[in-house]
């Protein structure tokens, strides 16, 4: 440990003032922060709140029966990232549909999509386009290759979030917010700068290394002491305040702004990507006249109020007994960022 996270751990360690409520939004953050023990370092006062920040676990129910009916009722090949393949449904998750016979393949990039479709050109691909600003880019690039190929059998099931009107939706949560580093990346930090100018909002802007985690809640706690709101960037190194302007000129061409559902926070306005009219031929909903499809959560779920950070993920009934990794009754069971999956590999 190097002298300037040694500084940062005694100050952490040493903190005896008020209590305190930091939120990590990010789900990376979370794991991270357990898996190199960090929250151990935590005095009591101090409690730090996994927020909204998993792209699996915010995205709603509904979705995952969209997704499923188009491999069920329509026939089309499911692409989609490994860990959304277990999310529940209403009645069954994709490994569910898989069973029933439908074609679902887990991919590492929605280009890997583009490709199979290219492929096979009996067979319609629908990428599962889910996701913060760090992964829409790559699903607008998708789009675009798609049309400029001509490709009549592709197309994206969207529910890409952006992050500003989340932070505004949790406003009063936390007293300051761990930024996710990646997301800053893509968006610069106008967003949080404006939020701690006009509303008050605290937050710090973290990396993903132990110094990095540890002097960003070491500026946090420091800052929170002097009782005045605050942004900082605590990770220079990647994130400019001016953002990816190459990854940001991508979505605007391609995507914009819609009313989106998220697990737990309900229909955020503006905070959800969807498809130009440009590009209706590669939505899925547009291309197969999909119907209005609503989801229905199980009851015995509180993934929501997790990611609300109004409980803790062992605060839940079923956590551990009946939602467990291997037998998942919530979303944030399922993925490698959802905070109920951090609780029970590391807690």
């Amino acid at each position: 440990m190097n002298e300037s996270a040694k500084r940062a751990r005694d100050i952490i360690t040493g903190y005896s003032g008020r209590p305190l409520r930091i939120m990590e939004v990010c789900g990376t953050h979370t794991h991270e922060i357990f898996r190199l023990g960090l929250r151990k370092l935590l005095p009591p006062q101090i409690n730090l709140i996994s927020g909204p920040g998993c792209p699996v676990c915010v995205t709603a129910v509904g979705f995952i029966d969209e997704a499923i009916w188009l491999a069920l009722e329509k026939g089309c090949i499911i692409c989609t990232f490994g860990d959304l393949i277990r999310v529940p449904g209403t009645e069954m998750s994709l490994a569910g549909a898989r069973a029933k016979g439908a074609e679902i393949r887990p991919v590492y990039s929605p280009l890997d999509a583009v490709a199979l479709a290219k492929e096979h050109p009996e067979k319609q691909v629908v990428f599962l386009a889910v996701g913060f600003e760090t992964t829409t880019p790559s699903a607008c690039l998708a789009a675009k290759q798609a049309k400029d190929a001509g490709l009549a059998n592709f197309s994206l099931l969207t529910a890409n979030k952006t992050m500003p009107n989340a932070y505004q939706a949790l406003v009063g949560s936390a007293d300051a917010f761990l930024y996710p580093g990646h997301v800053n990346a893509i968006t610069g930090n106008a967003t949080c700068i404006r939020l701690c100018e006009e509303q008050g909002v605290s937050g710090v802007v973290a990396g993903f290394t132990a110094s990095e985690l540890l002097t960003a809640l070491a500026v946090t706690i420091r800052l929170l002491e002097e009782g005045k709101p605050f942004f900082r960037n605590c990770y220079p190194r990647v994130v400019r305040d001016e953002g990816n302007p190459a990854a940001l000129r991508m979505m605007e061409e391609v995507m914009e702004a819609c009313d989106s559902e998220w697990r737990g926070l309900g229909m955020i306005p503006g905070s959800g990507m969807k498809l130009r009219a440009e590009y209706a031929d590669f939505d899925a909903r547009i291309k197969f006249d999909m119907p209005v499809i609503t989801g229905k959560p199980n009851p015995a779920c509180r993934c929501g109020d997790v990611l609300q950070g109004k409980i803790r993920p062992c605060d839940c009934k079923v956590f551990g007994k009946g939602c467990t990794p291997l037998h998942p009754v919530g979303a944030c069971m399922v993925s490698d960022e959802g905070a109920c999956a951090a609780y029970y590999q590391y807690s």
